[in-house]
This record gives structure tokens, sequence and C-alpha cells, in this order.
């Protein structure tokens, strides 16, 4: 498959074959290179196919202009990186937890997470409306950014610009509430 020399991969519907083709070509090194950076077999796997996943489900939105292998390789980079990051987050939550057994009681952890329901509720209203829509929508109503633009009538763009300025709000007014909301994010997994 000569599409490495700098033409665009057509992945549409029509090209289930060419998909096929690419998944089964890349698939074992992909698989091979994420393995080296999580050191997990089964991570590995899973990480390899949802990128390929993701690459089907956005086929109509991806022009890729240079190397498939780069693209490949770099997508299953990023996805093992966020992985790693993910579980230095979870182990964090855990060691953290375990320091903090017998030492909170129950009230003060009801108050604390009173308090950052509280906060979070006056972070989200200060939000301009735009971002409040589109955050309330992605994490509230659980809805994937291509059916937020679909219904706001929007581009996918403009939500991932709101959802970053949202992030970007709410992370700047709940910086002292962030452990917990770790804590909160982490256990509803």
């Amino acid at each position: 498959m000569e599409q490495d020399k700098g033409s665009t991969i057509p992945l549409t519907a029509a090209n289930t074959i060419i998909f096929e083709k690419i998944f089964k070509e890349h698939f074992k090194g992909l698989h091979a290179y994420a393995c080296r950076l999580l050191r997990d077999e089964q991570a590995a796997e899973d990480i390899v196919q949802g990128m390929f996943l993701k690459l089907w489900e956005k086929k109509d939105e991806i022009q890729i202009e240079k190397s498939l292998v780069s693209y490949l390789y770099r997508a299953v980079y990023n996805d093992s990186l966020n992985y790693l990051k993910h579980q230095k987050v979870k182990a964090a939550h855990l060691a953290h937890a375990a320091r903090n057994t017998g030492s909170n009681n129950n009230s003060t952890e009801k108050v604390s997470y009173k308090e950052l329901e509280e906060k979070l509720g006056l972070a989200l209203r200060e939000l301009p409306e735009g971002c409040r829509t589109v955050f309330q929508m992605s994490r509230f109503e659980e809805l994937k950014y291509h059916e937020i633009a679909t219904k706001l009538d929007i581009s996918i763009k403009t939500v991932e610009n709101q959802m970053g300025k949202a992030l970007r709000l709410l992370r700047q007014e709940l910086v002292d509430f962030l452990p917990a909301i770790l804590i909160t994010l982490l256990l509803n997994l």
C-alpha cells in the first residue's frame, strides 16, 4: 500500500476494504509499539483498537495528508500517554485514599462534598452561556462533540473551543477542589 507518499487517504464508507487492509497491515506493529510504551499487553491492545475505532468513526472528517504510518503511530503514542496519565491519577487517588482512611470522618467528607457541589454550581453559573451549554451537554448529558454540534447547529471545532474554554475557566475557579474533583471523577469511572 503506497499511502505513505503524501496522498490523502479517502476513508469513506465505500472504502471499508482499504480500512480493513490498513488495520491488518499495521495492527501488529502498532500493538508492539503500544506494548513498549505501556508495558501492558491488554492495555496496548485496547489502545490500538480504540485508535482504529476513532479513526473509523471520524473517517469523513480526517484527511491524512502525509504519512499514514506516522499518523497511526502518533495517534497510538498520544492515546498511550493519555492512558498513562490516567493511571497516574488513579494511583494518586488510591494512595491519597489509603493515607486518609480512618483520619477523615464521614461528616467532614459530606461537608467537603457539599461545599464542592456548591462551588461547582457557582462556577458553572459564571461560565458564558455557550460554554456552559456545551459543557453541560458533554458532561451531564454525555453527548459526543458531533452530537452537540448537531443539536446546537454549530461546528465541531466551535464545540471543542467552547469545551476548552469551559474547562480552563472551571479549572481556575475550582483550583482548591481539584483533588476532590479527581477523586469524584475516578469513582464514577
